[in-house]
């Protein structure tokens, strides 16, 4: 696959994302700083200081957008919202239905809030963007970073800072879990969708669809990834089975089965959706349009199909 990246500052519609082999190769994050409730950082946690630049279709920015919405964030951190579909200019803003224009300078496109940040910068231009009003610069673009932000540090500008999805006694066991599930499920239906060789699709379909099949045996003894709550592993593989059988299925050739075909990672999803406020930040349309649009070299005629149809309202069964 060929995206944008930019050079000493400028854009560059096309690079290589990809091995020798044919593998798709996903190049690291850029922006690794953090908010600190305890002061130790240059950033802290301050009501109206911090913005967050999204897309909906996007697995990635759709964990941060939960971790705003459920400890009640919305109001200290405000978002914008690209258009789903991404070309050759990359991300940009918009007034297609669910996108929200960027509220802090009025720019068109992603890339310029990068440049914005370092005028020389080189790198992907990719969502989320934890920005900061006050220093004007990207607090970070790595989302497991951010969601571990919203969560722990920020409590003092949440309306609901008792809502906590890394508790301290877990902490090894949920990254323990993030790791596991970060290469041949969150990456890996990339992977497979992206490769370019009969045999790198292979690895990675086949590394992925052992992943499901465990965590399907993990959840069939205990009702979450890291036990009897809720932590960052759920949401961080939530995001990706809930594209799973409308996208990534057809889209990305990971069509050994669905997630409806597996019987407890089907109800789990099902129960993290219904979730009050989850729901809110899944935008199926956004996510449709997005994968079979922005991906000419894996839809050249960009049709996006009309199914299938997915209700995660049904009941599940996980008491």
């Amino acid at each position: 696959m060929a995206l944008g990246m930019m050079i000493d500052g400028e854009w560059r519609s096309t690079r290589s994302n990809e091995d020798k082999g044919g593998r798709f190769v996903r190049p690291s994050t850029t922006f690794r700083d953090w908010i600190r409730a305890d002061g130790s950082s240059d950033f802290a946690p301050e009501a109206g200081r911090y913005h967050l630049y999204v897309s909906y279709a996007c697995p990635w920015a759709h964990r941060t957008l939960i971790l705003r919405k459920l400890k009640g964030l919305e109001d200290a951190i405000g978002v914008s919202v690209v258009d789903p579909y991404m070309g050759e200019d990359g991300w940009f803003f918009s007034d297609a239905p669910g996108a929200i224009r960027d509220s802090v300078y009025g720019f068109s496109f992603v890339r310029e809030i990068y440049k914005k940040a370092d005028p020389n910068f080189t790198g992907r231009v990719t969502v989320p963007i934890l920005w900061d009003k006050k220093n004007e610069t990207v607090v970070n673009n790595e989302s497991r970073e951010i969601i571990k932000m919203l969560d722990l540090e920020c409590g003092s500008i949440a309306a609901k800072p008792d809502v906590n999805f890394y508790p301290a006694d877990l902490a090894g066991e949920i990254e323990t879990a993030l790791d596991a599930i970060y290469n041949p499920i969150n990456n890996g239906v990339y992977r497979s969708g992206f490769a370019s060789t009969q045999a790198a699709y292979e690895e990675a379909v086949t590394e992925l669809f052992e992943a499901l099949d465990h965590w399907e045996s993990v959840l069939g003894h205990r009702r979450y990834l890291c036990g009897d709550r809720i932590t960052h592993a759920d949401w961080c593989l939530f995001t990706t089975l809930f594209r799973f059988d409308a996208v990534y299925y057809v889209h990305f050739k990971t069509n050994i089965r669905r997630i409806v075909d597996y019987p407890n990672l089907w109800s789990y999803v099902k129960e993290l959706y219904q979730i009050p406020g989850v729901a809110e930040t899944c935008h199926m349309g956004h996510i449709k349009e997005h994968y079979y649009t922005s991906h000419e070299s894996v839809n050249p005629r960009r049709i996006v199909p009309k199914g299938p149809v997915i209700d995660f309202n049904e009941p599940h069964n996980r008491g």
